[in-house]
């Protein structure tokens, strides 16, 4: 599968944006999808991850309240709403997919989980 990700810029803070990974392929909906974030001079973290079904997803606890993942099958893609954003949400967002298994909560807030990556969408956050 592969995946795209849009939907960066440039906001100021206490702004919005909408991320969308869009993912060609099929059995979209066989796939937990995750959103990872990697500022200037800092390591990858994770962000957000949603199961297949998209009725179950974590949050990191710095976006948690904030931030919101969704996904729709029919399209292939995935969602990551992000709301009152601060500097600190400034960075390279990249969405990551692997194939669920059937036990287990379906998703997974570590990279090594995923087997395909995004090039990844700018996300810019100004004081």
């Amino acid at each position: 599968v592969q995946l795209q990700a849009s939907g960066g810029g440039l906001v100021q803070a206490g702004g919005f944006l909408r991320l969308s990974c869009e993912a060609s392929g099929r059995a979209f909906s066989s796939y937990a999808v995750g959103w990872f974030r990697q500022a200037p001079g800092k390591e990858r973290e994770f962000v957000a991850t949603i199961n297949p079904s998209g009725d179950s997803y974590y949050y990191a606890s710095s976006v948690k309240g904030r931030f919101t993942i969704s996904r729709d099958n029919a399209k292939n893609t995935v969602y990551l709403q992000m709301n009152t954003l601060k500097p600190d949400d400034t960075g390279v967002y990249r969405c990551a997919a692997a194939v669920a298994g059937s036990s287990g909560v379906g998703w997974s807030r570590v990279a090594n989980f995923y087997d395909y990556w995004g090039q990844g969408t700018l996300v810019t956050v100004s004081s």
